[in-house]
């Protein structure tokens, strides 16, 4: 006698992964243009054929239970891919449409991603970007990324690692902060002057500054009379004469050129810190993923790995 299985409706998990990403029966059928209850019942159908809860269901937030978190992370490169699939049949040019779900560091993303994201939609009408800009270090399966911009080495396998160019970090002064208190020369001097800190959220503690001599580390602890809970406002103290920063090189870009800032210790810059576009093997074929690196390479640029120093 032959076995019958019981295969879960690939339809029904589209649904789910909407119900998921929206944490709402109601507006998730109202963008599926079906009726609430229509969707409750798919939803239920597929927790019954898969024998697992998917969800909490409680009359005041919608939440994903363990194994619905862990199905989610499974399904959703899937689903991305049928729907990649269904576009390139429908739309033969390869015109990229639906959402691209993206998060990159918060300084970067504001800075650089964000007039890139302006052509891209500008050029692709029928794209959709959901950008989550910040710095903590998000999980892109379980969160159900399609693309991820980190700095550093990436070790997991998991994921192709596509390189960009390379950020810089520069060390920068106002001219009237330097005028009144003195060029440092070397690390050391710094012991002796007002250097603006941005505290770890993640360890409470301040991120330490980066210096480098002769390919070699050089750790020099700096302190000041003030920390900020972010980057993006150090540039604008370092600006007012607050004190010495240091950040990367696009943040200031702007600032250095128009000699608000000036650049310090550059014979003891650190290296750069690599710089990736990060997605998985199941999205090598995406139009979306393709013209986000297409993009990120003409207005940014790719291809440059850095060495650590050693």
């Amino acid at each position: 006698m032959t076995n019958h299985i019981n295969h879960p409706d690939l339809n029904a998990i589209r649904l789910f992964a909407k119900v998921a990403e929206l944490k709402s029966f109601t507006q998730a059928a109202a963008q599926l243009n079906l009726t609430q209850s229509g969707l409750s019942r798919a939803v239920a159908r597929l927790e019954n054929q898969l024998g697992i809860t998917l969800l909490h269901r409680n009359t005041r937030r919608l939440s994903l239970t363990s194994d619905g978190a862990h199905f989610l992370a499974q399904v959703s490169p899937l689903i991305s891919e049928l729907e990649d699939a269904h576009n390139a049949l429908q739309f033969r040019d390869t015109q990229p449409k639906g959402k691209l779900k993206l998060s990159a560091p918060s300084a970067f993303g504001k800075v650089v991603l964000m007039p890139i994201i302006n052509e891209l939609l500008a050029q692709y009408p029928r794209l959709e970007i959901d950008l989550v800009l910040t710095d903590r270090r998000v999980n892109m399966l379980e969160e159900g990324f399609d693309a991820v911009i980190r700095s550093g080495d990436i070790v997991d396998e998991r994921v192709i690692a596509f390189p960009l160019k390379a950020s810089r970090w520069v060390t920068v002064a106002s001219a009237k902060y330097l005028a009144k208190h003195g060029v440092p020369t070397t690390p050391s001097d710094l012991i002796d002057h007002n250097c603006l800190q941005v505290r770890n959220l993640a360890s409470g503690t301040c991120f330490p500054w980066r210096f480098c001599f002769s390919g070699h580390p050089l750790p020099q602890p700096v302190a000041g009379n003030l920390i900020l809970d972010h980057g993006d406002p150090l540039a604008d103290a370092a600006t007012l004469g607050m004190g010495i920063a240091q950040l990367m090189t696009f943040f200031v870009r702007d600032k250095l050129a128009k000699g608000e800032l000036q650049e310090i210790l550059a014979d003891f810059a650190p290296p750069a810190h690599n710089l990736n576009l990060l997605y998985l093997p199941s999205r090598q074929r995406s139009a979306k993923i393709t013209v986000l690196k297409e993009a990120l390479v003409t207005h940014w640029g790719g291809f440059e790995k850095v060495k650590s120093a050693s």
